[in-house]
């Protein structure tokens, strides 16, 4: 029995085949199967010693049949395992698509042309050109119809097409990319993980000059509704990124934080509002008021109060209207 591949490179083959179809099948996230799953190791582990095996198994069996065989059986079954590999199937497609007649063959299509000694073959062209040159024809016919005659898509409707896929990619791709954020995109986040790392992230870089309660020290005080560039999210972000007031505000943080927490911890000032910590700085800017608030007293607001007013002719004096009486 002749084999063409050596055991140890089927082996190799046979078990890289099957951890890519393990890792293919097996969903496991951004991690490779076999370390978010610690089970799989021992899978692959048990398929190496079961493909090992087998080639043990096949050599002592191939030795044993060996072993049978008379001299002469002996004799031939070298031969045949020494003789060098050939794919004939390989082998006899090539020499058909060529097309090319043996050198010993060439005396049947030499033509009687003679220039000097030189003479002249009359080649068919290789079956393989001879096909290429059918498919052209073919797809020339079918590009002729579909584009000349049905008139289907153009250069530039593909291109708008191709364009307008880019760009619904690129939005997905900001959508779920934390840092692309920036002030014009921010938003407020909620998630108890953003908070909890806005805090580390204040408590880390900010405490020193807000306190871990925010109500100020060297910086102003965070818990109130003062502003000096400006309150809201995008506000904030912009603040903490770019930096304060040239000469005496915060510095940029943009060089030593990422979008994403930036957004964290503009987020966690944001919920600081009101908390009213002892022993926090005056109030230091404008009163900020989110635009996007709705107004008080607007119409529909259940809690206004209804003022009925009662006409007499009774005179009202000064003192009655102050005391109510």
């Amino acid at each position: 029995m002749r084999n063409s591949i050596p055991s140890w490179l089927r082996v190799t083959l046979l078990f890289f085949l099957v951890f890519a179809l393990m890792e293919y099948f097996i969903d496991s996230g951004e991690q490779p199967a076999f370390i978010a799953f610690p089970i799989t190791q021992f899978f692959l582990l048990m398929v190496l010693l079961l493909l090992i095996a087998i080639e043990l198994i096949l050599k002592s069996i191939e030795n044993i049949m060996y072993q049978t065989l008379t001299e002469e059986g002996k004799v031939r079954y070298e031969e045949a395992k020494s003789k060098p590999w050939e794919w004939a199937w390989g082998k006899r497609m090539y020499l058909k698509l060529l097309g090319s007649r043996p050198i010993e063959e060439e005396g049947e299509i030499i033509l009687d042309h003679n220039y000097d000694g030189i003479k002249e073959l009359d080649n068919r062209l290789p079956p393989w050109w001879v096909y290429m040159f059918y498919a052209t024809i073919v797809f020339g016919l079918v590009y002729l119809v579909r584009f000349h005659i049905f008139d289907d898509y153009d250069q530039a409707s593909e291109f708008e097409q191709e364009m307008e896929l880019a760009r619904a990619a690129v939005e997905e791709y900001k959508r779920t990319a934390k840092d692309l954020v920036d002030a014009s995109t921010v938003e407020l986040l909620t998630d108890a993980s953003d908070l909890n790392a806005g805090e580390t992230i204040f408590n880390t870089n900010c405490a020193v000059c807000h306190k871990t309660d925010g109500g100020g020290s060297i910086g102003p005080n965070l818990t109130d509704s003062y502003w000096i560039l400006g309150g809201g999210i995008k506000n904030i972000f912009n603040t903490i990124s770019e930096g304060g007031r040239d000469g005496k505000g915060m510095v940029a943080w943009k060089s030593s934080l990422k979008p994403s927490e930036i957004a964290q911890v503009a987020s966690y000032v944001m919920g600081m509002e009101g908390t009213n910590p002892p022993d926090a700085k005056a109030p230091e800017g404008d009163l900020y008021v989110n635009p996007d608030a709705p107004a008080e007293g607007a119409e529909g607001d259940t809690d206004a109060t209804e003022v009925e007013v009662i006409e007499t002719d009774t005179p009202v004096m000064p003192e009655e209207a102050e005391t109510g009486e």
